[in-house]
């Protein structure tokens, strides 16, 4: 059966333990992944906003 992408377990929007969860990672390491982003590049805010937007509910 194929994965899909949806929003998990929430702590704001359920955005990146739906990532780790499609990945199979932490979902730890994900939010550090977008915080990263956005102090270095400054896009991890938008993406999760349009991610957010986007991805579907469980």
């Amino acid at each position: 059966m194929a994965k899909k992408l949806t929003k998990g377990d929430k702590k704001i929007f359920g955005v990146c333990s739906g990532l780790a969860n499609y990945f199979d990672i932490d979902p730890t390491i994900m939010r550090v992944i977008f915080v990263g982003a956005f102090l270095m590049f400054g896009s991890g805010l938008l993406a999760y906003i349009i991610l957010a937007a986007l991805m579907p509910d469980k």
